[in-house]
């Protein structure tokens, strides 16, 4: 999946249902909610939507939602 794809605007964040916008450079999706921000990978082309998946920017590693 392109992270440019039209389909990307109807995806949420699973935790706090704001809009994702994509970050191509990092391959992620990232909620736009300041308070959540919670990344969540793309692999394969597949956005990985999982709350356990996630990531907070600034962070390392998976889980640390």
């Amino acid at each position: 999946m392109k992270l440019d794809n039209p389909l990307l605007a109807v995806f949420a964040c699973p935790v706090c249902h704001a809009p994702l916008r994509a970050d191509a450079d990092a391959g992620e999706l990232v909620c736009s909610s300041e308070t959540c921000g919670l990344a969540y990978p793309v692999r394969d082309d597949i956005p990985v939507l999982l709350a356990d998946e996630a990531r907070r920017p600034g962070g390392s590693g998976n889980g640390s939602a």
